[in-house]
């Protein structure tokens, strides 16, 4: 590998050739600050926060997008370049909607980091203010442009990650701004909901529907029982928002701490309801395989992938399995099964479910998925982000609580549903069990090879004689190749799993901020995945068939997988969508 010698501060670095100095410079261990630059998704040079010095240069320099040279010489910290940060940053607060100590970014925002880092006067520019409606009509992200900078950042996740291209920059000086074609409302436009737009967002400008207050209501009702349940993901993220190392599992404080936020509260383990979606996927996928039905059968938990198809790609609906999500099942259990077990009105439950993504906002509402037409079965969904608010809300010191196990009967579940919230995670859990239907005596646990970052993963697997051909891609922008792909015939496989946020649930739109430093230099979504297959790997049991909660649920409800009461509660139908209106 070819390398290249310079200087930082005075510090000698050999780094890569391509290098840029904010990457060199991070070799160095010296943090130049950025607002604009996000590893992977925009890389412009725009906001001119990261602006250096360098010997015999003129002017300064956008490190972000400058590449190392052979001997170069740079200076991080100069008065001039203090200077020019400084400024430019009490440029971006003399339009920006200071609002800071209602803001859900407080304590947690680039710009205010900076802010206080470079000593700024927040004033220094004072005058004219532009001002824009804010955007809070769909039920999965709210857009503040008071708030924004501008850095692009939300547009690049839109359109170079997950191909979408849904928002942009529209006019210019203090009219410019971001929003949808012909200005309309993200409610108004082929918006999936995915959230990666949010968590790419440095500011407030961009955040999830806020629905707390209405558990917070739900909890003082004496006349609710409320019902949480947590997807498999957030036992690896909820502990960052309390200042916890990435990738610590803190399942067993997450579910005291739901537990203490009302003596009405109880915690269960989505994980049983991932368990639940493969045994009725992998049953789906066997039947199509035997019977010559339309193949390949798409994954259909990741509500933002199934907008997208609905929108985008109508001539592949079929291929949508039929099966709810986890936390659409869920909400069918506890106020079918559950309500009829313990002799409650479904009415007097109120289900909420906590989840790392806002598209999950949009699936709650969605009436397809109603096992009973006089009501939603999830009554709110909430990210991690909104229940870690909660918690701090209740004065819970998070990371002191003794561990606990959700509550029963839905507190345990298999490594297989534990996987769920990885890239892969979902065809490996259902290779399991299926490779379990075709051939009783298949010993093989782990699918390794549809683990992993890569963008496109295809593999092909022979269980009982039978030839599977898998893929498995993260990303709506990567997600779409392949159906290009489909559509040339170039493709043939027999499952595919979409995940549309890159690396899976453990990086969706709804998970803890992360700090520019931690997503440009930091591995998050390793880390967090890493937990999952840990405990994965240390569960009595790996097979989704083999939970014993499983086994009670279809003893005493749903009888067998596809039966008609099965159906009726755990499988759905899609719409096709316009795909210029929702």
């Amino acid at each position: 590998m070819e390398t290249v010698h310079l200087k930082i501060n005075n510090i000698p670095v050999e780094v890569p050739k391509g290098y840029t100095i904010l990457q060199a410079a991070k070799e160095a261990n010296i943090e130049i600050p950025t607002l604009c630059y996000l590893k992977d998704i925009n890389c412009i040079g725009a906001c001119r926060v990261c602006m250096v010095e360098a010997k015999n240069r003129r002017g300064l320099l956008a490190a972000c997008v400058y590449p190392v040279e052979e001997g170069l010489e740079v200076f991080t910290n100069t008065p001039a370049v203090i200077k020019s940060r400084k400024t430019t940053v009490e440029l971006l607060l003399s339009t920006h909607k200071k609002k800071c100590l209602s803001c859900v970014r407080n304590n947690n925002c680039e710009l205010q980091k900076l802010a206080v880092e470079l000593g700024v006067d927040e004033d220094r520019f004072a005058g004219e203010e532009p001002r824009f409606e804010i955007d809070n009509f769909s039920p999965y992200i709210v857009r503040d442009n008071n708030k924004c900078v501008n850095c692009m950042r939300c547009v690049a996740a839109c359109k170079n990650v997950q191909g979408i291209s849904v928002i942009g920059g529209i006019d210019r000086g203090f009219n410019a701004h971001i929003g949808s074609a012909f200005d309309k409302t993200l409610d108004k436009a082929p918006c999936v909901g995915c959230g990666q737009c949010v968590v790419s967002c440095p500011v407030g400008a961009l955040t999830e529907q806020p629905e707390e207050q209405k558990v917070w209501d739900a909890i003082a009702d004496p006349t609710k029982q409320v019902l949480f349940f947590t997807a498999p993901s957030i036992k690896a993220t909820l502990g960052e928002a309390f200042d916890m190392p990435i990738g610590t599992n803190v399942e067993g404080k997450m579910a005291a701490a739901i537990k203490r936020l009302g003596s009405n509260v109880k915690a269960f383990n989505m994980d049983f309801t991932a368990d639940l979606t493969i045994i009725e996927e992998a049953n789906e996928l066997v039947d199509r395989i035997k019977n010559g039905k339309t193949l390949p059968m798409f994954t259909s938990c990741c509500p933002a992938w199934v907008k997208f198809v609905e929108h985008y790609y109508p001539e592949f609906i079929p291929n949508l399995s039929t099966c709810k999500s986890p936390q659409a099942m869920f909400g069918a259990v506890l106020k079918g099964y559950y309500c009829q077990k313990n002799n409650i009105d479904p009415k007097d439950v109120f289900v909420v479910s906590v989840i790392p993504c806002t598209a999950k906002k949009f699936e709650a509402t969605r009436p397809q998925l109603r096992s009973d037409e006089n009501y939603d079965d999830v009554d709110v969904a909430l990210t991690t982000r909104e229940l870690a608010r909660m918690i701090k809300r209740a004065g819970l010191e998070f990371a002191d609580l003794p561990d606990e196990d959700f509550d029963a009967p839905f507190n345990k579940a298999t490594g297989g549903g534990v996987i769920f919230g990885a890239t892969g995670g979902v065809l490996e859990a259902a290779l399991r069990t299926a490779a379990r239907i075709l051939d009783g005596d298949f010993k093989q646990v782990d699918f390794v090879e549809v683990r992993g970052p890569e963008a496109v993963r295809e593999v092909t697997y022979e269980i009982a004689g039978v030839k599977i051909t898998v893929a498995v891609t993260s990303g709506l922008g990567n997600a779409r190749m392949l159906l290009e792909k489909m559509k040339r015939g170039e493709a043939n496989f027999q499952m595919l799993e979409v995940m549309s946020c890159p690396g899976g649930c453990i990086n969706g739109g709804g998970q803890p901020y992360r700090t520019d430093a931690v997503s440009n230099f930091v591995d998050y979504k390793a880390l967090r995945s890493k937990a999952l297959y840990d405990q994965d790997k240390a569960c009595e049991f790996r097979v989704c068939d083999d939970s014993p909660v499983i086994k009670m649920i279809y003893d005493e409800y749903f009888e067998a997988p596809g039966k008609e009461k099965a159906h009726h509660y755990l499988h759905t139908s899609y719409t096709a969508r316009d795909k210029y209106y929702k």
